[in-house]
């Protein structure tokens, strides 16, 4: 019956937010104890924190993954990963195949007390959005940094959370990142969003798609090409790995069309 499964599907988010929070707390007090460490020591115990949290949701949630184009990783390791942004899901997940890594996220989120100071430990690029030109010269400094440690740089070209079948607004951070230190950048492509809504207190069932696309070279490009080379990459990936909610956006968009045609 309908609602049964209802009640099933919130008990067991409310069981995956309760193990989160609590976990979160426990983690958050073990990531400060490991603040004397090596980056590298540190960065291993405060992650668990993420493979944990990945495991109970798959596993309580049941949300399985489906990964392709492991082998597009450059073997060497470090570079930019620029991917669809839809869900919490992702933030976590990348942590996943691309390691050591950084985080792009707004400097914010540092203020908050044990989750913000830990988070600290890991050396994220903390912006300021209300400054869009300060925010990009902090990236590129930053992230120069943390590439030649070895380290991926993870962006979200759209900026924030976007519903499935839905496309943001492509900034272009990543690229101008890509083409002032000519690291390589990977695509990835997912539709998390379909599982864990931006927002959203359910998790639901099924399986998440990823899609890690081949590395593009900056190399004679300017920023605006490679960033047009990573949307058009990722969107088309989105039409495969998520066609009722990209048919959903292909029609809102050719009504719109037809609507300002008309005018």
């Amino acid at each position: 019956m309908k609602w049964l499964r209802q009640i099933d599907l919130f008990i067991r988010s409310l069981l995956q937010m309760m193990l989160y929070v609590g976990s979160t707390m426990i983690w958050a007090v073990v990531s400060l104890l490991s603040a004397p460490l090596p980056y590298r020591q540190r960065y291993w115990i405060i992650t668990r924190w993420t493979h944990f949290n990945l495991w109970v949701v798959e596993r309580l949630c049941r949300i399985r993954v489906e990964v392709q184009g492991l082998e597009n990783i450059p073997a060497s390791g470090g570079g930019i990963v620029m991917a669809k942004h839809q869900s919490a899901w992702e933030t976590l997940a990348l942590q996943r195949w691309f390691t050591p890594q950084t985080w792009v996220l707004k400097r914010e989120l540092l203020w908050l007390p044990l989750f913000g100071w830990a988070i600290s430990l890991l050396n994220p690029i903390a912006i300021d959005r209300g400054s869009a030109a300060s925010a990009l010269r902090q990236l590129c400094r930053q992230g120069a940094e943390r590439l030649a440690e070895g380290r991926w740089v993870v962006v979200f070209p759209e900026g924030t959370r976007v519903p499935p079948g839905t496309r943001g607004q492509y900034q272009p951070g990543g690229a101008v990142l890509a083409e002032r230190t000519g690291a390589v950048v990977v695509p990835v492509a997912h539709n998390a969003g379909r599982c864990w809504g931006r927002n959203s207190f359910i998790k639901r069932p099924g399986t998440i798609q990823v899609r890690i696309g081949p590395p593009i070279d900056p190399k004679g490009k300017r920023a605006s090409e490679i960033l047009r080379l990573v949307e058009e990459w990722i969107e088309a990936q989105m039409q495969e790995i998520d066609p009722p909610a990209a048919a959903s956006a292909a029609q809102r968009t050719a009504t719109s069309s037809s609507a300002g045609a008309g005018n």
